[in-house]
């Protein structure tokens, strides 16, 4: 269990972790605290918004619906991977789940997935005081792509959160794992996604395999110390050079524990 992050540790872990955030409004005092506790957090929790568009989603995200009002998330992840912050603090997005679920999520101590839900909103543990929750936009028919950017996206806000309270990825849940009345994320696999943040929360922050450091390559060696048995053929050879190439490169005579130049420069 633990304290929820300022709104101020929240973005700066976010943008550590190298997600691009996109601020709307006065996301950092948007919320539903009035109306039930935030806190403590015990997770992070993935939705697909059943929406296209990236306006129409963010502005649906943050104003709720007459029947259920906003903010329906804390960010927005379009299919850019762009995180649009919408809200902060209890947001309208997990509804009731398992408390079983809970339990597990807080031990952090399930295989490939968490206990499977047997209760759902209308009976639930309320996760909207427990869980951070990100939109991503989706239509969640199956059909729907997810692009490598909006994945990378939902990895890397996930490993922001997790790294800032110290939680492994098995803090990481989608709303289907959360209650018996959900399907969503539809269109990727919440293990394949946790091991995705397990990988990223070995590095530091920021970290991408596109910028994992590789050893330079040596540099071409230029001259070469000529042995007692050696002859200007053989050197040559061994060089890649003409007899006369070499002999152009080292004009005076060559005796054993010269320096020859085998490269111009």
């Amino acid at each position: 269990m633990a304290t929820p992050l300022t709104a101020a540790a929240f973005l700066k872990a976010l943008k550590d972790e190298g997600v691009t955030v996109k601020e709307v409004g006065s996301w950092r005092t948007h919320n539903r605290n009035s109306k039930g506790a935030w806190g403590p957090a015990n997770g992070v929790m993935i939705h697909h918004t059943v929406t296209s568009g990236t306006q129409a989603s963010v502005d649906t995200c943050r104003n709720g619906y007459s029947s259920l009002p906003g903010p329906l998330c804390h960010g927005v992840i379009d299919k850019a991977g762009v995180v649009h912050l919408v809200g902060y603090g209890r947001a309208n997005h997990a509804g009731g789940g398992d408390p079983a679920v809970l339990a597990r999520v807080v031990a952090e101590d399930y295989g490939t997935r968490p206990t499977a839900p047997t209760k759902g909103n209308l009976d639930g543990t309320d996760g909207n005081r427990h869980f951070y929750g990100f939109e991503c936009i989706n239509l969640g028919n199956g059909k729907d792509p997810w692009p490598a950017a909006q994945l990378e996206a939902i990895e890397k806000v996930s490993a922001a959160i997790c790294r800032a309270h110290g939680w492994t990825a098995k803090s990481v849940i989608g709303h289907l794992e959360w209650s018996k009345d959900k399907i969503d994320p539809r269109g990727f696999g919440m293990p394949g996604m946790r091991d995705r943040i397990a990988e990223r929360l070995k590095h530091p922050a920021g970290w991408s395999e596109s910028k994992t450091p590789t050893t330079p390559p040596k540099p071409p060696a230029t001259t070469y110390t000529v042995k007692a048995k050696d002859t200007l053929s053989g050197i040559a050879k061994a060089h890649k050079l003409t007899l006369v190439q070499l002999i152009d490169l080292n004009p005076s005579l060559i005796t054993p524990g010269d320096k020859l130049r085998i490269k111009k420069g």
